[in-house]
C-alpha cells in the first residue's frame, strides 16, 4: 500500500471489459473500502475514522443522503452503519497526500488543465489558501486576510450585485448554508445556484405542486414495512448503497420489489449484505420480484399505462382499487385525470417505454394489490424533458391509492448529496418564498432582495453574456458537474474572479477566472475548535431528519478555516464591523447561529434542543404526519394531467445517459473500477446493446466519437471505447463527467429548468486510424 498520489494519468488503453455481475455488495465490498482507506489514511486512522462514520457521536457521511436508523422506531446501528462508497469518501476526505505549495510550484496551470478529474482529485489536501493572479502561470499562496480583501474588493466593485454569482455544494451544513445565505442576501441578490439544480430540482417541482411539500414523504421504517417498494430510476447498488440493506430488511418483512431502469443494475438483482452469514458466505438475498427494462424517457408512458388499468379494474369493481374516500376527501382533479386516462393508444405506449403489454399489466396488479406502496426514484426520472409530468403521474397513482400519510407507503425521491435537501431548507435556492425571506429580514433587520436570482443553467448563462462577472462556489466542483462542458468553461474563464472553497483539488480550479482563489476547508471529518470550544454542525437526510455531526480527526492543515468562518469573515471585510448582522460572534459559537435558524426556518424551533437528541428531530411534512395538504395552493392534494412526451430518436441515432461508475461518487472519481460492470482502467466507454451494434455495423471494442445533435448544432465526445451491454434497446449509456460536453445547455426540463442528461440523441462516429507512416 501506498499513500503516495498517483503520478500518471489514466491510460484508457489499459481498459478490460468482463462480465456484468448479478449481486452487489459482499465480501469485495469490505475489501475495496478497507485497501482504499489504508491505502490513503494508514491503518489506524482508517479504524478511527470508520468506527465514527454514521455513528451519533461521529460525523456523518460526505457522500450520500440516506438515513440512517433511529431510536425512536425501534431500530439500532450497526457498527458498521457504512457503505464502500462512504468509507472512499472518508477516505478521500482524510487523506494524507497534500495539495502544498511545493504542488503548485511544480505543476504549472497549464499542466494541470491537461489532468483527467481523476488524477486531480488524487493528489489530496490542499493546505492553505493560493491565488493564480491574471496572467500567472503557477497558484501561489496568499494569506486568509488578503484572500478576503481580493474577494470583497472584487464584489464591492461590480455596479449591480446580480452580477455576483454564488453557487453551494450539497455537502455544506445548515449552519454555514444558513449563513451563506444570509451573506449573499444581505450582499443584494439572490443568485444562489446550487447541486440540486442539477439533480431533484424536478422532483421540487413535481411534488410542491401535488403534494404542497418539495421532499419525500417516507420514512426508513416505512421502508421496513412496505408490501411493494418501486425503484425508478435509479441504482442504488452504486448511488445509495446503504439502501440494500433497507430493501433486504423490507424484503425479509415480506415486500416486493419493482425495479424500473434502462440498465440491469447487480443491487437490485440480488444482494450479499457483508453484515450477515448469508451475505458472506451464501447467496445472498434477491431483490427485484420484476423488472421493466424501460427505454429512456418512457417512464411517463408507464405510469399513465398503470393509472389507465387501476382505473379500468376499479370501474369493474368500485372502490376495490381507488381509495375513494380519501381521494374524496383530501385531494382535487381526479375526474380529469380519470378522464384523461380513460383511453390510451397501447401500441405507442409499447414504443415508448419499449415493454410489452403483459409486463406492464403484470406491474399494476402488483401495484393494485398492495396496501403500503412506496415509490422511490432518483436522477433517472428528474434529468429528462417531462421529468416534472412523470415524478407528478407517480404521485397520481399515490394519491389515487392512499399511499401518503400512512405506515409502510409514499412517496421516496432519494438524494444524493449528503446535505443538498439541509441546503435547501437553510434558504440556498434562488426563489425562496416570501414568508421566508420575511422572516430573513425581520429576525436581522436588513433589506432582503424579492427578485428570483439565476439558478444553475442561468448563471452559466450570465456568465457567458457578460452579466454574470464573480463566481463564488463552497463546495463542489462547477466545472464538471454541468452542462455543455466547452460553453460552461468559457464562462467560467469571461469571470473577473472565480473562488471555490474546497477541501480537494477538482476540475474547477483549473478552469479558472482571470483571476482565481482557492480557499480551503475542514472536511466533515475534521475536528472543528472556534473560541467557544469544540464546535459541531448539523445535516439533513433524504427522509427530513435533522442531525448532528462532529468531526473527530485532527485537520490536515493548521491553515484551515470552517465554512462557517470562511462565510463569517469575508461577510466582516464585505460589509464592515458594524453590520446588523454580528458575523463575528457567529463565528465563534455555532449554538448562536442555531438560535437565529430557530427563529427563521420553519419546523427548527427549538433547534438546540432538539437536535442534541440521540437522532436529532424530523422537520414537518404535513401529508406525511396528518394527511393535510396544506402547502398546495388549493390546500389539497392534486392530481395531475400531462401529454404523452416521449423522446424521438431518428434512424441511425441512439438515446444516450449519463451515469455514475461504481467508483466515484458525483463528480469525485474514487478509481477506475466500475466492477459490477465489468468495466475496469478506463472511463471513456460507451455502453450500447449488441443488436443495437449490428444494426449500426459497429464491433465490440471499437473506437468512436460521441455527438449530439442539437438545434444549434452537434457537440463532440472525442474517442470512446465501445462496450456491448444489456441496455435497452435504442439506448446507450456513457459515464459523467466525460459526457457532460454532450448535454446543450438549452437541453432542459420544462418547469425545474434541469439539464436533459439522460436523454441525449446521439450519433456515434468511427474514428479511423491513421495510415502508418
Amino acid at each position: 500500500m501506498t499513500r503516495e498520489a498517483p503520478a500518471q494519468d489514466v491510460d484508457e488503453s489499459r481498459l478490460e471489459v468482463g462480465k456484468p455481475k448479478g449481486w452487489a455488495a459482499g465480501i469485495p465490498g469490505v475489501a475495496v473500502s478497507l485497501a482504499r482507506s489504508v491505502e490513503q489514511l494508514g491503518t489506524g486512522r482508517t479504524i478511527k475514522a470508520l468506527r465514527l462514520l454514521n455513528q451519533r457521536e461521529g460525523f456523518d457521511c460526505p457522500g450520500c443522503a440516506w438515513p440512517e436508523p433511529r431510536e425512536v422506531d425501534g431500530e439500532k446501528r450497526k457498527l458498521a452503519e457504512f457503505c464502500e462508497n462512504g468509507a472512499k469518501a472518508v477516505a478521500e476526505e482524510a487523506t494524507k497526500r497534500r495539495v502544498d505549495r511545493e504542488f503548485f510550484a511544480k505543476h504549472p496551470i497549464g499542466e494541470l488543465e491537461t489532468r483527467t478529474d481523476y488524477w486531480l482529485g488524487q493528489q489530496g489536501r490542499i493546505t492553505e489558501p493560493f491565488v493564480l493572479r491574471e496572467g500567472a502561470t503557477h497558484y501561489e499562496p496568499i494569506s486568509w486576510d488578503a484572500a478576503f480583501e481580493l474577494v470583497a474588493g472584487e464584489l464591492k466593485a461590480l455596479t449591480d450585485p446580480n452580477e455576483a454569482i454564488f453557487y453551494t455544494s450539497g455537502r455544506t451544513s445548515n449552519e454555514a448554508a444558513f449563513l451563506y445565505q444570509l451573506l449573499v442576501r444581505s450582499f443584494g441578490t439572490n443568485n444562489l445556484p446550487d447541486c440540486s439544480n442539477m439533480c431533484h430540482e424536478s422532483s421540487g417541482a413535481a411534488l410542491s405542486a401535488t403534494t404542497g411539500v418539495g421532499k419525500g414523504s417516507v420514512s426508513l421504517a416505512d421502508i421496513h414495512q412496505a408490501d411493494l417498494i418501486v425503484v425508478v430510476g435509479q441504482n442504488p447498488g452504486t448511488n445509495h448503497p446503504r439502501m440494500l440493506s433497507a430493501l433486504e430488511e423490507a424484503k425479509g418483512n415480506g415486500a416486493k420489489i419493482i425495479a424500473v431502469n434502462p440498465l440491469p443494475e447487480a443491487g437490485l438483482m440480488r444482494f450479499k449484505n457483508p453484515q450477515n452469514v448469508r451475505g458472506v458466505i451464501g447467496k445472498g438475498t434477491p431483490l427485484a420480484d420484476e423488472f421493466a427494462q424501460v427505454r429512456l424517457g418512457g417512464d411517463l408512458a408507464l405510469f399513465q399505462a398503470v393509472g389507465h388499468l387501476l382505473l379500468a379494474w376499479d370501474a369493474e369493481a368500485p372502490g376495490a382499487i381507488v381509495d375513494r374516500e380519501f381521494v374524496e376527501r383530501v385531494t382535487e382533479g381526479f375526474d380529469d385525470y380519470a378522464k384523461h386516462l380513460q383511453e390510451i393508444d397501447w401500441p405507442e405506449i409499447e414504443r415508448a417505454t419499449g415493454l410489452p403489454r403483459e409486463q406492464i399489466e403484470r406491474v399494476a396488479r402488483m401495484i393494485a394489490s398492495s396496501e403500503r406502496t412506496i415509490y422511490c426514484w432518483a436522477m433517472g426520472l428528474t434529468q429528462h424533458k417531462h421529468a416534472v409530468p412523470t415524478i407528478s403521474e407517480i404521485a397520481n397513482l399515490a394519491l389515487m391509492r392512499g399511499m401518503i400519510g400512512k405506515p409502510g407507503a409514499g412517496l421516496c425521491p432519494v438524494r444524493g448529496h449528503s446535505n443538498v435537501q439541509g441546503d435547501r431548507t437553510m434558504g440556498i435556492w434562488e426563489k425562496m418564498p416570501q414568508s421566508f425571506m420575511d422572516a430573513l429580514a425581520g429576525e436581522f433587520g436588513i433589506e432582503v432582495p424579492r427578485e428570483h436570482g439565476f439558478d444553475t443553467v442561468d448563471a452559466i448563462r450570465a456568465m457567458r453574456d457578460g452579466r454574470g462577472k464573480v463566481f463564488f462556489a463552497v463546495g463542489g466542483n462547477f466545472a464538471s458537474a454541468t452542462p455543455d462542458s466547452e460553453l460552461t468553461e468559457k464562462a467560467l474563464r469571461s469571470c473577473s474572479l472565480t473562488v471555490h472553497v474546497s477541501t480537494k483539488l477538482n476540475r474547477s480550479h483549473v478552469v479558472h477566472g482571470r483571476t482565481a482563489l482557492i480557499l480551503p476547508t475542514l472536511g466533515r471529518t475534521e475536528r472543528d475548535v472556534q473560541a467557544s470550544g469544540e464546535q459541531f454542525v448539523t445535516v439533513e437526510d433524504s427522509m427530513s431528519q435533522v442531525h448532528t455531526s462532529r468531526g473527530r480527526l485532527k485537520p490536515a492543515s493548521e491553515h484551515l478555516l470552517s465554512e462557517v468562518a470562511i462565510v463569517c469573515r469575508l461577510a466582516e471585510k464585505l460589509f464592515g464591523a458594524g453590520h446588523a448582522v454580528p458575523w463575528r460572534t457567529f463565528e465563534t459559537d455555532y449554538d448562536l447561529i442555531r438560535d437565529r435558524i430557530s427563529r427563521v426556518v420553519p419546523g427548527c424551533q427549538d433547534y438546540n434542543r432538539r437536535v442534541r437528541e440521540p437522532d436529532g428531530f424530523v422537520l414537518p411534512h404535513a401529508p406525511r404526519d396528518s394527511r393535510e395538504f396544506t402547502g398546495t395552493a388549493n390546500g389539497k392534494g392534486n392530481f395531475t394531467v400531462s401529454e404523452l412526451e416521449y423522446p424521438r430518436v431518428p434512424e441511425g441515432r441512439l438515446l444516450l445517459q449519463t451515469m455514475r461508475s461504481h467508483d466515484q461518487y458525483n463528480t469525485t472519481i474514487y478509481g477506475l473500477s466500475d466492477r459490477y460492470r465489468g468495466i475496469e482502467n478506463a472511463r471513456r466507454v460507451v455502453l450500447v446493446n449488441p443488436a443495437d451494434l449490428t444494426a449500426l455495423g459497429l464491433a465490440d471494442g471499437a473506437l468512436v466519437d460521441l455527438v449530439s445533435e442539437w438545434r444549434d448544432g452537434d457537440r463532440r465526445a472525442p474517442a470512446f471505447r465501445v462496450v456491448a451491454y444489456p441496455t435497452a434497446r435504442g439506448c446507450a449509456a456513457a459515464y459523467f463527467p466525460e459526457a457532460n460536453a454532450l448535454v446543450p445547455l438549452d437541453s432542459v426540463a420544462d418547469k425545474s429548468n434541469t439539464p436533459v442528461s439522460k436523454a441525449i440523441v446521439v450519433r456515434l462516429e468511427p474514428v479511423r486510424a491513421e495510415p502508418q507512416p
